[in-house]
């Protein structure tokens, strides 16, 4: 039995709804049904009411559920003590960043920093989006850095997190040349003639980005995914080979686009193939009980001071 089964448990008793806690837990919803299903078979009886609507528990889930409640608070407890035993440095800045974040933009930003701020010791967790969050609840990591868009939120507690948005990113259609210097396959493609696209794998945050740029494109755009995975770094080595087309963040891509080994997939006139992402840091507001690191504090201050708040 895995904890985060008990924490999509717990959602979903309270939100009544397996697609908005697949939402809250970023995972897709069948992937949500999996886990809870998963969950069952370890209970070895029904914990959800699916007859009913909205989603209810039965009595052996209603039973579950305070007991889950008691074991996440236990859990959570019990680590942040044992996280106070390892050796450390008080010094040292734990992120959680998801992985295109970590490859493109994380870099240099702490370069950045480290002109500005100071020297800085870190140590840099890379995840998918979701576990990078969960670090961030779990009381697993100092900072969470991560995209935002207004239409795929987080949903963190306001009072018990705080935000900061550190930039932009715009996320657009790429590809390779060709020996002319042309792109190789070009928006938006024809009903008879579809483009190849290599695609983030579902549930990816980037991959609904992705969908909803082609949702609310004015023209239809002809696509046959013939690639996936939930990395830009791993779309962009399959469009610099020539293998399709990539909707891939600026930040990702500046150096080829710079050498022109890739270009842009969108011709001239064609507009609203692409959309723009703040990029944010969250922590856990401190607590009276256990003050943060004092490296983090300092940066989080200094942060606070350099950047906007939202």
């Amino acid at each position: 039995m895995e904890t985060k089964w008990l924490e999509d448990f717990v959602s979903l008793a309270e939100t009544h709804s397996f697609s908005r806690s697949a939402q809250l837990r970023h995972v897709t919803q069948p992937a949500f049904s999996r886990r809870i299903q998963s969950l069952e078979a370890w209970a070895g009886t029904d914990l959800v009411d699916r007859s009913s609507y909205p989603t209810r528990l039965t009595p052996a889930g209603a039973t579950l559920y305070t007991q889950s409640l008691e074991m996440l608070q236990a859990l959570q407890s019990t680590r942040a003590m044992l996280r106070g035993y390892h050796a450390v440095g008080h010094d040292v800045i734990e992120f959680a960043v998801p992985h295109t974040l970590a490859f493109t933009f994380f870099p240099a930003w702490l370069s950045g920093l480290s002109n500005q701020f100071g020297p800085i010791k870190s140590r840099l967790i890379a995840m998918n989006v979701h576990d990078a969050v969960l670090r961030l609840v779990e009381g697993s990591c100092d900072l969470l850095l991560s995209y935002h868009h207004a239409s795929q939120p987080f949903q963190l507690d306001a009072d018990r997190y705080e935000m900061l948005t550190l930039g932009q990113e715009v996320l657009a259609p790429y590809v390779r040349p060709d020996a002319t210097g042309a792109p190789l396959f070009q928006l938006p493609g024809k009903p008879g003639q579809l483009l190849p696209y290599l695609g983030y794998a579902p549930g990816a945050y980037l991959g609904r980005m992705v969908d909803l740029i082609l949702k609310q494109s004015a023209i239809p755009i002809h696509l046959d995914r013939v690639y996936e995975t939930d990395m830009a770094e791993g779309l962009k080595a399959m469009a610099l080979e020539g293998h399709g087309l990539a909707f891939l963040p600026y930040s990702a891509v500046r150096k080829e686009l710079r050498s022109r080994k890739l270009v842009s997939a969108t011709p001239k006139g064609l507009d609203g193939l692409d959309t723009t992402l703040d990029i944010r840091v969250y922590r856990e507001r401190p607590q009276a009980s256990q003050e943060p690191k004092g490296t983090a504090q300092a940066l989080w201050k200094y942060l606070s001071r350099a950047r906007p708040h939202e």
